[in-house]
């Protein structure tokens, strides 16, 4: 990794102690990612135990981690602004600092709407050290070393998403849930002893903030998303629902024209102008709400389907975070042999396949086969996410790189929190349909909910379709 970092740098310095600098800021943002991501992923395996406490039905707590991300994409927008106007360091050790103490508020919550406030305020610390460390990460990097960086940024991501579902459900099993969040006490003060020692101090800009659009965006998110979350509870007025969805889609049409007025927006639009961008950011979203989905099904579906326990379905779903890494070390020699647009094609069909032959997994099928299918999924899911990430900023220049990097990490997180309350309501609307006493799926509901997510999967095919035969070939420069 530290060879990466130095090839990546060569073109912005050639001091070694700087070089060295660099690898150390590198090594940090790569480690607050684990911690985000660890703590996104880890009580998926969770859930029952957790609900059983809360006295919900586990299919409910989608919503603690719905909050959560809801959180992160209404807060990431001002992550960039925050950063120009107080100061990278301040932001990113006051970010760090936020998500520890919430972590703490997680741990004592005494029942769902507790938690879930607790989440909030864990997702706005997040919202901030994520972005702010990609930025510090892409700033100055060449577009021939944006591969790499790109591996650099989600290497430590992917481990974590491989080690959460197991550990989480060994810890809810073996000292109970809460334990998950007081871990990650020492993890956030270690970050805030590095970040306070290898960050130098950063200056800060004089920047007007855009209150309005701040507003109509955040506003125009959290109901979109909390909608949609609605939406999956049966226990809720339908009325509701359907008025968050669609004061959400009016509020997200004032917020465009307002981005694209503004003198000085939150975020611009302009990115949207460059075709591998808008193909990336906006098609590819259907793609990540596809997949953000399965962590969130697969754990369910084994322990209320199959009668797993805990511990088994987290080590079952570590297959599929082993399937994401091990196809890391051949992305970028199969991108280059093949071109972008041809694996994300063939790949993304393997993605609808891959959600359809879940549909089809039944409490007899053999393991083996089960570990099999969820390893390849898992290679098909990490290759189709690294493309798109990459393929991104493949034409965006660098004086519009912090409105790219925004927008895509906005888009990106909200494509997360709609891919888990999507799984959510499609595992309803097929309770509803087979008459499942609610919130008590079977083995046919999770199926239902599968095949909806391979269809949305399919969807995301028409926009790779479209993208030149050559698109990001620059990127893959030798």
């Amino acid at each position: 990794m530290a060879a990466w970092w130095t090839t990546l740098s060569e073109p912005v310095a050639t001091d070694p102690a700087r070089l060295d600098r660099r690898t150390a800021v590198a090594l940090l943002v790569a480690a607050v990612y684990f911690m985000e991501n660890l703590d996104a992923t880890v009580i998926t395996t969770a859930l029952p135990a957790m609900a059983g406490d809360f006295g919900e039905a586990a299919a409910h707590l989608s919503v603690g981690i719905s909050a959560y991300l809801v959180a992160l994409t209404v807060f990431i927008p001002i992550s960039g602004w925050a950063a120009d106007r107080f100061g990278a360091r301040r932001v990113f050790s006051l970010a760090i600092a936020v998500f520890t103490l919430a972590s703490l508020a997680c741990a004592a919550a005494q029942g769902l709407w507790s938690f879930t406030l607790a989440r909030t305020l864990q997702g706005i610390g997040g919202a901030m050290m994520v972005p702010v460390g990609r930025m510090l990460v892409l700033r100055g990097t060449p577009k021939e070393g944006i591969v790499r960086a790109v591996a650099i940024l989600t290497w430590p991501g992917l481990v974590a998403f491989m080690l959460g579902p197991p550990v989480g459900g060994w810890i809810s099993t073996h000292w109970g849930w809460r334990w998950i969040f007081w871990l990650n006490l020492p993890l956030g003060g270690l970050a805030l002893l590095a970040s306070a020692r290898l960050l130098p101090p950063s200056a800060s800009t004089a920047l007007g903030f855009d209150r309005r659009g701040f507003v109509l965006t955040g506003s125009a998110l959290a109901l979109l998303m909390g909608g949609i979350e609605m939406a999956s509870r049966a226990d809720l007025p339908a009325w509701g629902w359907a008025v968050a969805l669609l004061a959400g889609l009016g509020l997200l049409g004032l917020s465009v024209g307002h981005l694209r007025r503004a003198p000085e927006p939150l975020f611009g639009l302009a990115p949207l102008r460059i075709a591998t961008f808008r193909a990336c950011a906006v098609g590819g979203s259907l793609f990540r709400m596809a997949i953000s989905a399965a962590p969130f099904l697969l754990p369910l579906m084994f322990q209320l389907g199959f009668g797993w326990s805990a511990v088994e379905a987290g080590a079952m779903l570590l297959w599929l975070f082993a399937g994401n890494l091990a196809i890391k070390p051949a992305t970028t020699a199969l991108l280059r042999r093949f071109g972008f647009r041809r694996v994300m094609l063939v790949n993304g069909l393997l993605v609808a396949l891959g959600f359809a032959a879940c549909a089809g997994l039944e409490p007899d099928t053999p393991r083996l086969w089960t570990a099999l299918l969820v390893f390849i999924s898992g290679m098909n899911r990490s290759m189709q996410f690294t493309a798109t990430s990459t393929l991104a900023y493949a034409d965006v220049p660098q004086d519009q790189m912090r409105h790219a990097t925004t927008l895509f990490s906005v888009l990106a997180q909200m494509n997360t929190g709609m891919g888990i309350a999507l799984g959510a309501l499609a595992l309803s609307v097929t309770e509803l349909l087979r008459d499942t006493p609610a919130g008590q799926p079977g083995v046919g509901d999770f199926h239902g909910a599968f095949l909806a997510m391979a269809g949305l999967a399919l969807l995301a095919l028409v926009d790779c379709w479209r993208l030149p035969a050559d698109a990001g070939q620059r990127l893959l420069r030798r």
